[in-house]
């Protein structure tokens, strides 16, 4: 009797292993990776550690170090990369982000996570002969870390930045080709009113010079070439010029008695705001990768 009430016992035994098993096998996908952030710009902080203005510094010496060097570096910020290692996260980051330009593959990621106090430079295949993974263990060791240990997490990347953007400088690359970035329209905003002007004064006198179309086609190319001394960038001077041709032409169209009020209509437009997103990102034209490749080269450490 004893033996029979044993065999009984094991039998449930052995099922509820079975059935726990089970359980911990719907259970434990639940710990799921940590999602690959979006690429909102050259500086992705998921954590606040920094402020505005330590993002918007370091986000223009990202983008002057593109637009001279070609190679692109960017930053991230997490809160934590678990269950996984952060060079498990910091890979897949860089397979989906494509940092560098496509075959030159000269792409490289600053990698915090904060909570987990681990930080990674992740290194394009093109930028492997220059930020070696001792030269990135060593900006790490003896640059970012020693910050990062006293609170000073701005002062560390800004300087781990600024050591990698060094050592990359090095490196003979392609030199960067010129790319139109249709990327912050909303510098459009302040050149509103001079495009106003411009199409409908300037326009006029170009008009009566040249004719509709061309007037019209030479009072944009004039509103773009100004657009690009003041911005800077081709993309939003060629959207300027467009504008304005567009402009310059239609006010052609309308009868010459009814200037005034013609001036109004427009002027009421240029107040309606339909370029200002009143985003207050530093990247806001919708920054992204080059389609560089990555195959693990770089270092990790730890404070």
């Amino acid at each position: 009797m004893t033996a029979r009430v044993w065999r009984v016992c094991a039998a449930f035994a052995s099922r509820g292993l079975l059935l726990l098993a089970l359980l911990l096998a719907f259970v434990l996908p639940a710990a799921a990776d940590v999602a690959v952030p979006e690429l909102t710009g050259r500086v992705v902080d998921q954590t606040g550690t920094l402020s505005s203005g330590d993002i918007a510094a370091l986000t223009q010496r990202l983008r002057d170090f593109e637009t001279r060097k070609g190679s692109q570096v960017v930053v991230l910020i997490v809160p934590t990369t678990q269950p996984e290692t952060i060079e498990q996260f910091s890979i897949r980051v860089a397979e989906a982000w494509k940092i560098g330009r496509k075959k030159i593959d000269d792409g490289a990621i600053l990698v915090v996570a904060k909570n987990d106090r681990h930080v990674r430079i992740e290194v394009g295949y093109g930028l492997e002969g220059a930020l070696t993974d001792v030269t990135s263990r060593r900006i790490i060791d003896e640059i970012i870390t020693p910050k990062f240990r006293t609170g000073d997490f701005a002062g560390g990347i800004s300087d781990g930045v600024e050591r990698m953007l060094r050592v990359i400088d090095g490196e003979p690359l392609p030199v960067p080709t010129p790319t139109v970035n249709f990327g912050n329209l909303d510098d459009l905003g302040p050149l509103l009113p001079v495009m106003l002007f411009g199409s409908l004064i300037v326009g006029g006198f170009m008009r009566a010079l040249l004719g509709r179309l061309l007037g019209s086609f030479a009072t944009g190319g004039l509103i773009g070439v100004l657009a690009w001394l003041v911005l800077g960038s081709l993309g939003v001077a060629a959207v300027a010029g467009i504008i304005s041709v567009v402009l310059a032409f239609i006010a052609d169209l309308f009868p010459t008695s009814t200037g005034s009020s013609r001036g109004g209509s427009w002027s009421s437009g240029s107040s309606s705001g339909g370029w200002s997103s009143g985003s207050s990102s530093s990247d806001s034209g919708g920054f992204s990768g080059g389609g560089g490749s990555f195959g693990g080269g770089g270092a990790s450490g730890s404070w």
